[in-house]
Order: C-alpha cells, then structure tokens, then sequence
C-alpha cells in the first residue's frame, strides 16, 4: 500500500454516525455511486437492521487517521449461511457498492483492495447486486486471491430522458397514441402532483406506506415493506436524502386528496422509481398508474446530467411495456487461499438456487400460472 494512504477498519456505531460530512464529500466524489452507498441511506439501514458487534466499515484516508477519505466500503459481517463480510444496505437495497474517490482512481483501489484482504482472513468477501460499471469492479479486478463472478438480479433500465422521447421509444405508432392518451386522461380527472418540500416527506412517506398497504392489499407483495423497522428507515433516511438531492418524494392529488406517492432515488448517473403508493380509487376512475408514476419520474431526471433512469430490480409486466433494457447485476465473490472453502460452498448455494428457480418455473409453466415479479414496488 502506498504510504500516502491509511487504512482503519471502523467498527464503532457512534463513529459511523459521525461520518456523515466526510462520507458525503466521498460519495460526491465516486460517480459510480448510486443513493444506496449514501450515508443517510446506509446509516438508517444499519439502525433498523444492523446487529451490535456485527459493523465492518473499512475506510482509506489521504495522509494519517486525520486526512480526508479516498475511498471506503460499508460492510457487516454475517454468520450465516456462511462467515461473510457483505455490504450494508441489505435486501432493501437494489445496488451495492464500495466508494472510490475518482481522483485518486487505482491508488485508493490498490489501498481499499489491500484493506479488505486484511480484513477477510476468516470471512469470504460477498458483494450483492453489483451494477456493471460500479467502483468495486476494481477491487475485483485487482484481487489477487480467489475470486468468482456470477449473475444476480435484473434490473431494467431506460435513458433519461423527457417523456416525450419515452413515449417514442414504444413500438408502434398506436402503442404511443395509446399512452398520450392516458396522459389526457390524467388531466381530464384532474390529477395534480407536487414535490414534497423536506419538511413535509416524513408524513408523505408514512402515507406512501399506507397507501402501498392498501394497494397490495390480498396480493402478493414484498413483506419487509410492510414491517415497522422499514418505515422507520425509509422516514429516517429520505428527508437528509431529500435535502441533499439524492431523493424526491412525489404526491399525486385527486380531488383535493393524496390518492398517491412516489419515492425516486437520484445520483450523478442514475435516477431510479424505489416505491410507490397508490389508492385502489386511482384505477377505480380509469387513471393508468404506471403511466403517471413514469411521467412524473421522467421530469426528474429528463434533460438532466442523469443517463440511466432505472426500474430497479424485477420484470413486472408495466416495465416491460417501455422497452428496457435488462441489465444483470453480478455477485462478486472474493476469498483468501484460507478462505477457498467458503467460497466453494457460496457457489454450491448459487447453484442449488438457480436450480430450484428453473424446476419451480417449468412447474408453473406447466400449470399454466404466471411466475410473480419482483420488486414489490
């Protein structure tokens, strides 16, 4: 490791907390990064989710323990399935991620990528949903043990850019009458949306929740959603996101009543729908819900420094009527020769897995059901 460099592997909570400025001015400076590696975000995940003792946050300072962060990857250790150092962010989160500052590119990477081989010598190093393109495709690349890639959820993604153009990109010339037509329709009702200033987004998320409950409601639907630890990170986390531009909360009026709310996660290259919710009354009077979250979505991100506006994980029919394009997110596996055994048995589980998925979609197939989509949002 270059001497220029130190590295510190933070396990303190209230240490984290207080990372909050510096960890901003990192993850401003990490294009790569998406909402997810943001501090509020994963801050608030830890208090809902995190386990006392289980904290591994490694970060690479410029100079000695007082200098400014280059690079750093929130992690946690887990048992089980198998002793692990995974991000943090959890399930809830459709990306995961290390932070690179990009001026200081491979040094910081060479540090960060030495930093976690010291620290994984009885754990395997197990990065989820990794967007192609994403700083720890470095550490990755410069890992000198073990190391395995392999595919993870699909995530589905557009340009962004305004309406319009999204309405151009459809197939046919009907398809885009069809949509500016349910645009029409939401005027005709009278459909009003306006963003949420930050000291409203607390009471518009809770009633995003609500909504969302109720919309679900006898359906299959994501079931940590429902639970209060999420609630209490999603209010938690978004107002501080709201404030530094990396959210926008959306209501939708109907009759002077909020029949909807929208979350959308913003960052330097990607803006994505996280959540909504929407009263059963909206489909009630015709109104196309999909349509109306995408319009307000793309005038967030259309025109703007944002190339991707992503639909996040899952193939939910109303996604694939735009035209997205599917893009795999990868599981990136690293071990220490120690270690090997860990990451065999990881990849016996992937296996097994990605069998049981095939043997239950024939089986639907065969019954003539349609498998579910994910993302619950």
């Amino acid at each position: 490791m270059s001497p220029a460099y130190t590295t510190e592997l933070l396990t303190d909570e209230s240490a984290f907390a207080e990372l909050g400025p510096a960890w901003g001015r990192l993850y401003r400076r990490c294009a790569a990064a998406t909402p997810f590696q943001s501090h509020a975000w994963l801050h608030s995940w830890w208090l809902s989710y995190g386990r006392r003792g289980r904290l591994r946050v490694l970060l690479v300072r410029d100079g000695g323990p007082g200098g400014e962060l280059v690079a750093a990857a929130p992690l946690t250790a887990v048992r089980r399935p198998l002793p692990a150092l995974v991000p943090l962010g959890g399930t809830i989160s459709d990306y995961g991620d290390v932070l690179v500052d990009d001026e200081h590119g491979e040094a910081a990477v060479a540090a960060l990528t030495e930093g976690l081989a010291a620290a994984a010598r009885t754990a395997l190093i197990d990065f989820r949903e990794v967007r192609p393109g994403s700083a720890v495709e470095h550490v990755y690349d410069r890992w000198s043990g073990l190391r395995r890639r392999v595919s993870d959820s699909v995530c589905l993604e557009l340009p962004a850019v305004p309406m319009a153009d999204l309405v151009a990109r459809l197939p046919s010339a009907k398809a885009q009458q069809r949509v500016r037509a349910k645009l029409r329709k939401l005027t005709a009702l009278g459909v009003e949306r306006a963003v949420v200033r930050p000291d409203g987004v607390d009471s518009a998320l809770r009633r995003l929740l609500e909504l969302h409950r109720l919309q679900w409601q006898g359906r299959k639907v994501t079931g940590e959603h429902l639970q209060a630890r999420f609630c209490e990170h999603l209010v938690r986390s978004v107002a501080p996101m709201v404030r530094s531009g990396d959210a926008v909360v959306t209501e939708f009026r109907l009759d002077d009543d909020v029949v909807a709310v929208d979350l959308t996660l913003v960052s330097r290259r990607l803006a994505g729908g996280y959540l909504y919710g929407a009263h059963p009354r909206l489909r009630e009077r015709k109104a196309d819900v999909a349509v109306m979250l995408l319009d307000a979505c793309a005038e967030h991100t259309g025109g703007g420094p944002h190339g991707t506006l992503s639909l996040l994980r899952g193939n939910e029919p109303y996604k694939l009527h735009w035209r997205p394009e599917p893009v795999v997110n990868q599981r990136l596996l690293l071990a220490r020769r120690h270690t090997a055994p860990l990451l065999s048995a990881a990849l016996c589980g992937v296996a097994v897995r990605r069998r049981g998925k095939e043997l239950l979609l024939r089986r639907e197939q065969r019954s003539g059901r349609r498998p579910e989509g994910g993302g619950g949002s």
